[in-house]
């Protein structure tokens, strides 16, 4: 196969460079055994499989992340994926690129080492060992190695996710949360952000970072200067009262917790940290307890009005949350007049049924029902200015729950009530009230 090597274009070929002298044009050929079979690319890190046939790692490992089961060339059915090294063809590449080097080909780096189940086990054993004496500079150098492996390829995680590294970092950072946290933050910082893209984490993990120690120490965390570890706890913190909300009994003797969420909230251009945010309050003000614990505080911070602008321009996830914390601080009179008297409210709750989710549909039903039943009925009044019937309507025509149709069909009576005394009632919709009862 010939490639043409001249600039300022550059060719597929890893660490190519191009040579051109004075618009002359150079063809090299790149020997058929060097190409991977399946990219056609020069391999990088060849590997032979169990077939006999080699392959860069890159390429055969997604061929085989993706659910094959057969040597692409072949067509066998491997019997193990066990990927060996193929050192004589890496080195014959390697002089191979040497001596084309006044072409402009860049010597292939020697590759390292792929990490093992036995290298994560082992790990494991040192950081267990180090935790329970307390020792927090070697568990962070571990917490380190672990790092640079991670960052290394994707096999490498997959390997550290499947082989309990979790659960030990997740019991070391109950550990070290049980001691001084100025002391041991640099650790305790790393493993958190370690954590976030090992979930989901088993039910031991998420007991050691469930625990009351753990909990304290992520909202400490949340309350410094540091915008990434931030992200990282709230992420954590929903992830683990997605699962269990009794967690929230053990979060309501910790002081600061509504406040750190709200200014994480109010932090500009982070999306992910306003929506992991909002799941957290909406978990917490879904308990009992946390409702009647925290509603009255994250009122006073201004959740409702930062809930609200939240939907002016928010994305499916980011509504979801923000409706499901509005529903759930209206489950209180404070909460409910709080939310009525923002001039946006009933606009944008009838603006969002049927167009995000129908969870986000169920959501403002479900606001718009308590509104109705808070005061003088001038919520249902509003709704229909802003087209509230038609959508109202529409929802009985579709599929939606029980409970949520039950709602919709009182909220449409009470606007026959009210049909004489607007403009918006045409006697098609009328009509078809009518028969719908």
């Amino acid at each position: 196969m010939a490639f043409f090597w001249k600039r300022p274009r550059a060719s597929r070929l890893a660490g190519k460079k191009l040579l051109s002298k004075q618009n002359s044009q150079i063809e090299l050929t790149i020997p058929t055994h060097f190409r991977c079979p399946i990219s056609l690319d020069l391999m990088k890190d060849p590997v032979t499989l169990s077939t006999g046939i080699t392959y860069d790692r890159e390429s055969i490992e997604k061929w085989i992340q993706d659910g094959n089961q057969t040597c692409p060339v072949t067509n066998q059915v491997l019997t193990n994926f066990e990927q060996i090294p193929n050192h004589m063809i890496r080195r014959m590449i390697q002089d191979w690129c040497v001596e084309n080097r006044a072409h402009g080909v860049e010597r292939i780096p020697t590759p390292r080492t792929p990490i093992t189940s036995y290298d994560i086990m082992e790990i494991c054993s040192k950081m267990m060992a180090f935790a329970s004496k307390g020792d927090g500079k070697r568990c962070l150098d571990l917490v380190e190695k672990i790092n640079v492996w991670a960052k290394e390829s994707e096999h490498n995680k997959s390997l550290i996710k499947d082989n309990g590294l979790g659960y030990v970092l997740a019991a070391t950072f109950e550990s070290f949360s049980s001691l001084s946290f100025e002391k041991h933050q640099d650790l305790l910082k790393e493993i958190v952000l370690l954590l976030t893209w090992m979930f989901p984490l088993g039910i031991e993990g998420r007991s050691k970072l469930g625990s009351a120690q753990s909990l304290r120490c992520m909202t400490w965390l949340l309350s410094l200067d540091d915008l990434l570890i931030k992200k990282s706890c709230v992420l954590t913190l929903k992830e683990l009262l997605s699962t269990d909300q009794t967690l929230v009994n053990d979060l309501i003797g910790i002081d600061g917790l509504p406040e750190a969420l709200i200014n994480l909230i109010n932090v500009p251009d982070s999306l992910s940290a306003k929506k992991s945010s909002f799941s957290v309050i909406y978990h917490i003000l879904s308990t009992q307890i946390g409702h009647k614990t925290f509603s009255s505080r994250f009122l006073e911070l201004g959740v409702v009005e930062l809930s609200l602008e939240g939907l002016v321009e928010a994305d499916k996830g980011l509504s979801e949350m923000a409706l499901g914390v509005l529903d759930r601080i209206s489950d209180s009179k404070e909460g409910r007049e709080r939310v009525q008297k923002h001039a946006l409210t009933v606009p944008l709750l009838v603006k969002k049924i049927l167009r995000v989710s129908s969870l986000a549909t169920d959501f403002c039903v479900s606001m718009l029902w308590k509104l109705n039943n808070n005061g003088d009925g001038s919520a249902i009044v509003e709704a229909l200015h802003v087209g509230a019937f038609q959508k109202l309507l529409l929802m009985l025509q579709v599929n939606c729950g029980v409970e949520t149709k039950v709602k919709v069909t009182e909220m449409l009576k009470m606007m026959n009530q009210c049909k004489n005394k607007l403009e918006c009632f045409d006697s098609g919709h009328y009509k078809y009230l009518r028969k719908s009862y």
